[in-house]
């Protein structure tokens, strides 16, 4: 269905909330690589065989990661008007008292309970799953969520990656559809840079800035950059928000290439990272027949295309000039600079890299506006960043903290400290570009 008018944006919405919010029992299974790693592959297949067997009324589906690696397999369960249920390690043999839990309306066994989610999304508002199961936490009452703001990670976990209906459903592409109603693109610039939005990707510049000087810059041909070339170490954040949510990224690009005036986007992601491959170019297709992409973006007469491009695995593509060089077929070594990828980037075209990150922030403040998104974070530094926490601490997984959060909120609150009780000696960030971090400076923002 090609979305050309609100009534086929509000018809692909309400088949997205059918799936959502179904009339049936929903059984949804983190198929991130970590969940995968962890077996819930085994666990899917457990689920379908024994629906199929039975003949159930229930809807199975697969979801990506809700961030909490530690307690993988994640499955979550929700029954018509009651909450949403996370289950915690999940294995095969636990798949026919979940399902014999559910036909009697009761709680799955009690070693799989995690937490509830009654209501979701903080950013729209539209899923309210329903109340109930008074014993059973919060998921922000569990140490692991405790103080977390999942702006960025708003959808991981919750939707299913490979359906662009679903997204439709908890608000998405809406405020793609505002900006290209209200014609009015240096507002929007004007909104990122209000909301003072800095690159998610190490540098910190601030994203209103560099795409008003792409909008500036004088030719018909230019270009969007998406920097997926995650490389550190144990970071894998940029990785599961492709598996989870590939069309938050998708929303952001677009947005920026009608305010800047770009007519093309392009993803550089890792090879190595398969799996947030195929459901990115699965959502390409997808927003492509649903008329998102294309020569008619939602029917407002703007044009964008976007397409994935895989690098070879070499770290320094992570820096925007050998990036560059190596979509064009060079050897990826950076440059000097000036001239800026603003002024001659791509081709000698004027372009703008963003990393995977701040495109995902870029729908949530333009639905939601500048002053919400500087209520999180610090005065210089508004929003929330992601981290992989992995290490010897008990909880591993991706958190996303308002900017400012001390260190040791993450590894003693967040992390549950050392693993068998040790001490942490010290904590070491952003990757080997990064530095160790002793204890006594812990309380370090």
């Amino acid at each position: 269905m090609k979305i050309q008018d609100i009534a086929a944006f509000a018809a692909v919405r309400e088949a997205g909330l059918a799936k959502l919010l179904p009339d049936r029992p929903r059984i949804a299974v983190g198929m991130g690589t970590c969940g995968s790693g962890n077996g819930a592959e085994a666990v899917y297949h457990a689920f379908a065989s024994e629906i199929d067997a039975r003949g159930l009324a229930v809807q199975l589906a697969p979801v990506g990661c809700f961030g909490y690696c530690a307690e993988e397999p994640l499955v979550n369960v929700c029954l018509p008007g009651r909450p949403l249920l996370m289950l915690r390690q999940v294995q095969p043999n636990h798949v026919d008292e979940i399902l014999n839990s559910l036909g009697h309306g009761q709680l799955p066994p009690a070693e799989t309970i995690l937490c509830k989610i009654e209501e979701w999304d903080h950013l729209t508002g539209h899923v309210k799953y329903g109340y109930g199961y008074p014993e059973v936490p919060h998921w922000h009452q569990v140490p692991f969520f405790d103080g977390q703001v999942k702006t960025v990670l708003r959808n991981c976990g919750l939707i299913n990656p490979d359906d662009i209906e679903e997204y439709v459903a908890i608000g998405g592409y809406q405020a793609l559809y505002k900006v290209l109603i209200d014609q009015n693109p240096a507002g929007v610039i004007e909104q990122i840079k209000a909301a003072k939005l800095r690159g998610r990707g190490g540098a910190g510049y601030l994203t209103g800035n560099k795409w008003e000087f792409l909008q500036k810059a004088i030719d018909p041909e230019k270009y969007l950059i998406c920097n997926a070339d995650e490389g550190d170490p144990g970071a894998y954040m940029n990785r599961n928000e492709i598996e989870s949510d590939p069309h938050a990224l998708l929303e952001g690009m677009l947005i920026a290439g009608y305010v800047t005036g770009a007519s093309r986007g392009i993803i550089y992601v890792r090879a190595e990272y398969p799996l947030a491959v195929m459901r990115l170019e699965r959502a390409i297709e997808q927003a492509r027949d649903y008329g998102v992409i294309g020569d008619n973006v939602l029917g407002r007469g703007f044009a964008f295309e976007i397409e994935c491009v895989e690098g070879a695995g070499a770290f320094v593509c992570g820096e925007e000039t050998a990036l560059i060089a190596s979509l064009e077929g060079r050897s990826g070594r950076p440059r000097t600079r000036p001239p800026f990828p603003a002024h001659k980037g791509l081709y000698g075209k004027p372009t703008n890299i963003n990393n995977v990150e701040t495109w995902y922030n870029v729908a949530p403040i333009v639905s939601k506006g500048a002053a919400w998104f500087t209520e999180t974070g610090s005065a210089k530094s508004p929003g929330t960043k992601v981290f992989s926490l992995v290490g010897k601490v008990k909880s591993t997984g991706l958190v996303e903290m308002p900017l400012g959060t001390p260190i040791a909120k993450f590894i003693y609150d967040i992390g549950e400290g050392g693993t068998n009780g040790r001490d942490i000696k010290a904590v070491q960030t952003g990757g080997p570009s990064g530095g160790c971090i002793p204890a006594d400076m812990f309380d370090t923002p």
